[in-house]
């Protein structure tokens, strides 16, 4: 096992890495920018390390300077949790020509699924069922990327190859607007991601968002630690998530999770993951794999019992899985709302100085959080503060846990969209369950009328 792991990362993950570095008797090297000084994080780390100014670019991002750290720290290994550096290849190359063990994927496999048009090929080889598209990346020819549209049938959508958290989407529902459309997103993806391909997918048009979580270690081990429902979404963006997927048969579950965890022994992938599907009129159809923890895997702890982060490191360092897929058993419902500094309706960011937190608490309630009463939100950074996790015997009392979590949960001073949580939490559709990805935005625009 590892003596010594750095944390690249900040926020809420950075913490409940540290927390599990900890537990596992492992010392933690934390580093931090110029605006996070006062992080709780840096304040329980073993050793902290400032690499640089506010912007992530010259710090979260700094690969160099992250690097640097490890060697003069002498850590072995380095997590990069979720979001900046997590599902960068070049990074995770690095990290390991440096000599050190990049706690995650390889970058073989990063780059593979990385790019969403090499991620679907590679899914319909291993029998993943991906939605009707164009198989890969669109050619230039105006006449061909006609065809190809008028096979899938409209609506379509056309995406970013390099793409990610939503960006470098456009949905055309017509035949006049096709080419445009192609060409506006191919000039977002080159810019956005460094990477002018896109592709063109059957547009769906009430989809679940359905997510599957795997492990895996260096032994061909992998196993799926069963479902999430995301499809609580603005904008592509998660704001509730769930497990178990309510109303979804077990048995179309089984054969999908099983599907991912033979795709993952297939292309020798090590560490956690997760596959991300759409899921309509009884079908999945593969859109993207993270390989990286998420946001939301907290629901996956509480309703398996496994520790994703600490499981994470142990396969890192060559440990093989504690448990076979007969071990995995979802006990019982978990729900997770995203906390965020913003007005709950307009999303205007709301950094700022905290000046009283009082979290939630009482047996099946989980708060997943950096904050604390004094703390500035600093502008730099996304607006997520914390994540409320409950876990209870069935659906219906996972929601009535929720409700009292958030009417116990107090932060003042800045905004947040815990007003928003409570709303939803008594809306009657989500409490039956199966909304679609359109749900939230829907509601929203009929809530301004």
């Amino acid at each position: 096992m590892f003596r010594k792991v750095l944390i690249a990362n900040r926020g809420e993950i950075a913490l409940r890495i540290l927390r599990a570095c900890h537990e596992m008797g492992i010392q933690s090297v934390v580093v931090y920018s110029e605006a996070d000084r006062d992080a709780k994080y840096v304040k329980l780390a073993d050793e902290a390390v400032c690499i640089g100014p506010a912007p992530s670019a010259q710090s979260y991002l700094n690969m160099p300077a992250i690097i640097a750290t490890a060697e003069v720290s002498d850590a072995e290994a380095i997590h990069p949790g979720y979001g900046f550096l997590a599902e960068n290849a070049d990074f995770a190359e690095r990290v390991e020509r440096s000599g050190f063990t990049f706690i995650g994927p390889s970058a073989e496999n990063i780059r593979l699924m990385g790019d969403k048009v090499s991620a679907k090929q590679a899914m319909i080889a291993a029998g993943v069922p991906c939605v009707p598209g164009s198989g890969g990346a669109l050619p230039d020819d105006p006449v061909e990327i006609t065809r190809i549209a008028r096979e899938v049938g409209f609506p379509v959508i056309i995406k970013a190859a390099g793409g990610g958290g939503g960006r470098g989407m456009r949905v055309v529902h017509t035949e006049a607007a096709l080419i445009n459309a192609v060409q506006t997103t191919r000039a977002e993806a080159g810019a956005a991601f460094g990477n002018p391909a896109v592709y063109l997918e059957k547009f769906l048009q009430n989809p679940r968002h359905i997510e599957i979580q795997i492990m895996a270690d260096k032994h061909r081990n992998a196993v799926w630690l069963g479902d999430r429902d995301c499809s609580m979404q603005r904008r592509h963006q998660k704001v509730i998530e769930e497990a178990p997927s309510p109303g979804i048969p077990r048995k179309l579950i089984e054969k999908i999770g099983q599907r991912c965890a033979d795709a993952c022994r297939k292309m020798g992938y090590v560490g956690a993951g997760t596959f991300e599907f759409l899921f309509e009129n009884g079908e999945f159809y593969f859109i993207e794999m993270n390989t990286r923890v998420q946001v939301e895997h907290p629901v996956t702890e509480c309703v398996t019992g496994i520790d994703i982060v600490q499981t994470q490191i142990r396969v890192a360092a060559g440990e093989k899985l504690s448990f076979t897929q007969k071990d995995i058993v979802q006990r019982g419902h978990s729900i997770e709302c995203r906390v965020n500094a913003e007005d709950p309706y307009k999303f205007i960011p709301s950094p700022g100085l905290i000046q009283g937190w009082h979290p939630p608490g009482g047996p099946g309630v989980r708060v997943d959080t950096h904050i604390y009463s004094e703390y500035y939100v600093p502008p730099h950074y996304d607006s997520m503060i914390a994540k409320i996790i409950v876990h209870a015997d069935t659906r219906a009392a996972a929601l009535a846990k929720m409700r009292m979590a958030l009417e116990e949960t107090v932060i003042e001073g800045i905004n947040t969209n815990i007003p928003l949580h409570r709303e939803l939490m008594a809306d009657p559709a989500f409490a039956e369950g199966g909304t679609s990805i359109h749900y939230l935005e829907g509601w929203l625009a009929q809530r301004k009328r």
